[in-house]
């Protein structure tokens, strides 16, 4: 279950990390403006705030595996299907139903975790943000070398084929043989979040966070050209930051059991991301590098913690999942704009001056949403 877990999060960020290494020949070659072309992530990004509500009615009307496999596939055919017709009405239309299997998947995997592993939540979780950020590097660093051996469709469809092998091991995988007889004793819980402050900080939380990662994901290799770097070199440097991303997805959370101060822990990533966007404000193009570590480092802890953030909440997998379904949809749909403004505001300024502050001020409403949780009612 374990490994069939990372095979299903492997597949959660390919489909929409891939559009941006291929941002300049996709719209050259269907002639789109920087707003039109970013569409392709920000598309997918708010279904996948729209649609999470959608998770508890699968949860609960046809179970988490069988739930899981069928949204899987359908994140293979739409991404197959934009190397067969590589037009921009089939890539947004695929963006759509994409971005609406994501939504679905990620907070019924939250609750299988939360039912299946109670006493390992935080390892798994990390297991689950590796997978995504795994995902997310893969994507980012061979996308740009398929592109050059044959063309930019089959360069993003090429990842269609990973949903193949998660669904073969997904629907192999066993339940814990001890969780799986108490789950009928477990009744389906109606919780009402509307009014609760705290389900509502989370949300910004995340949706600042995810504002910040799919920012970075989409923007900083046309960044890192402005500054002077060749195509090539801006790949290497979105390679390196989901690198070490991943590296914090799957150790960052090892250490929670030992460390447990949550707002430490965003302290200290938050400082990291603050000081890679100084970097990128302030230096030069060497120090574009040393950037993408730091922000690596932000991006690789926040994730994490934001997904630990509704398990640590509730007691059941039914509550995790309607309080990561709400803090996922209005999340989401938040920074499902912010790619997509930024692309508007770059064509209207024609620098991205802008786009660094924003960053810089997503990271200081992270830090309030974080001292606001750290007070407990």
């Amino acid at each position: 279950m374990i490994v069939a877990i990372l095979f299903v999060a492997l597949n959660l960020r390919p489909a929409i990390s891939s559009i941006g290494p291929m941002l300049e020949p996709i719209r050259n070659d269907l002639n789109l403006s920087n707003s039109e072309v970013s569409l392709l992530t920000a598309v997918p990004v708010f279904c996948m705030g729209l649609f999470a509500p959608l998770a508890v009615f699968f949860g609960r009307k046809f179970g988490l595996k069988r739930s899981i496999a069928v949204l899987l596939a359908m994140i293979g055919i739409f991404t197959l299907a934009r190397g067969f017709l590589p037009t921009y009405p089939v890539l947004l239309i695929s963006a759509f139903f994409i971005g609406l299997a994501i939504a679905v998947i990620s907070p019924l995997l939250s609750a299988m975790i939360k039912r299946d592993f109670p006493r390992r939540t935080a390892a798994l979780i990390g297991v689950y943000s590796f997978g995504m950020g795994l995902g997310a590097t893969l994507s980012a660093g061979l996308t740009g070398l398929f592109y050059t051996l044959v063309d930019w469709p089959f360069a993003i469809a090429s990842w269609g084929l990973l949903s193949v092998f998660a669904i073969i091991v997904w629907l192999r995988a066993e339940q814990p043989p001890e969780i799986k007889v108490k789950q009928t004793d477990l009744p389906p819980t109606r919780i009402s979040l509307v009014r609760n402050k705290r389900a509502w900080y989370m949300l910004l939380f995340f949706g600042f966070q995810s504002s910040l990662f799919f920012s970075m994901l989409t923007w900083l290799a046309p960044i890192a050209i402005e500054k002077g770097m060749s195509v090539l070199a801006a790949g290497g440097v979105l390679t390196l930051m989901t690198a070490v991303q991943i590296a914090g997805n799957i150790s960052i959370p090892l250490f929670f059991s030992k460390f447990p101060n949550r707002l430490g822990w965003i302290i200290m990533v938050l400082s990291s991301g603050a000081i890679g966007v100084c970097l990128l404000l302030f230096g030069d193009v060497t120090a574009i590098w040393i950037a993408a570590a730091f922000i690596g480092i932000a991006l690789g802890g926040l994730f994490p913690i934001a997904l630990l953030m509704p398990l640590d909440e509730t007691t059941s997998a039914d509550e995790a999942n309607s309080w990561t379904a709400m803090t996922q949809s209005g999340g989401y749909i938040i920074s499902a704009f912010m790619p997509f403004t930024i692309g508007v505001i770059y064509d209207q300024t024609g620098t991205h001056i802008v786009t660094l502050f924003m960053f810089l001020g997503f990271i200081i409403l992270l830090l309030i949403f974080a001292i606001l949780l750290n007070q407990k009612d």
